[in-house]
């Protein structure tokens, strides 16, 4: 007679991995990426403090069903918000500082036929004050609510992944209007996967980001005298590869051909008019695991 758990339920307080999209979880264990760097369109570096953690509480829910597995995660807490999140929404403009609040993270994913097929949706609701210390200028409300839909298909040799998400973010109750905003932006990549060898695998993906999907191509942000208008897109089509020739040992390489900068590091850049639309990155990583 065989006995299985259908239903497993679990919580956890501290700092908590925030569950959105495919990746998020693990995307410093290098052995559990598909590529170097992940799509910059979902899994943002130069805000890397708001999207990687939070303080706070968890709660998780798996069930299984005869046609696979379906697991909910809840958590709830003050998010990260280190500099990198600053420079990126140029707090630099006053003096003040950043207060966490209590915000909201979820994602609901099915497993079908033993994880041949992978779907997900994550949806968070960020909330931050900023304390003014400028004479004259009141506090303000930082918000974003990103939702993030994932689909995977595998088979033995191949797998194809894509992700599209729709961003709001912004900072209200500013008393000066020119320190208020609210932006949609969009997101999506798609990319396919090839095993080969046992212990080869190579990659390519096209990754496309809008920061304001009412001003895709950043002509009216170029206008306004913000910046130049590629720093408001960013199109990546990427070609990689992984060799792994011990499980405890992985060489990768990947070329990233780029138009726009949409996703480039602020604190790495501060003179967007130094940066050029067009662009190309070469990548090389040895990783090991004990």
């Amino acid at each position: 007679m065989r006995y299985w758990q259908r239903r497993y339920e679990k919580s956890g307080l501290g700092r908590i991995k925030n569950p959105f999209g495919f990746y998020n979880q693990t995307r410093d264990v290098a052995f559990t990426r598909p590529s170097i760097l992940l799509p910059q369109s979902i899994y943002f570096d130069r805000t890397r403090s708001l999207a990687l953690t939070g303080d706070g509480l968890t709660l998780y829910l798996e069930e299984r069903l005869d046609s696979g597995v379906i697991r909910g995660q809840l958590g709830l807490g003050e998010p990260q918000a280190g500099d990198d999140l600053s420079q990126t929404l140029q707090l630099d403009r006053i003096a003040g500082t950043f207060d966490p609040q209590q915000s909201a993270i979820a994602q609901v994913r099915y497993e079908h036929d033993g994880g041949r097929v992978v779907a997900a949706v994550s949806n968070a609701k960020v909330k931050a004050r900023i304390e003014s210390h400028h004479p004259g200028v009141s506090d303000g409300d930082f918000y974003f609510t990103p939702w993030i839909f994932s689909l995977q298909y595998n088979q033995e040799l191949w797998s194809l992944t894509a992700e599209y998400a729709l961003r709001r973010s912004g900072i209200k109750n500013f008393n000066q209007s020119s320190l208020n905003f609210d932006t949609t932006g969009e997101s999506w990549y798609l990319q396919y996967t090839r095993r080969f060898y046992d212990d080869w695998q190579w990659l390519i993906r096209y990754d496309s980001l809008v920061s304001n999907r009412n001003d895709a191509s950043g002509k009216a942000y170029e206008a306004n005298g913000q910046g130049p208008a590629h720093t408001q897109f960013a199109d990546d089509l990427t070609f990689g590869l992984q060799w792994t020739p011990h499980p405890q040992v992985m060489l990768a390489g990947e070329y990233h051909r780029v138009d726009g900068t949409g996703w480039l590091p602020i604190q790495d850049n501060p003179d967007s008019s130094a940066t050029s639309r067009r662009w190309s990155m070469w990548l090389f990583q040895l990783s090991l695991r004990f």
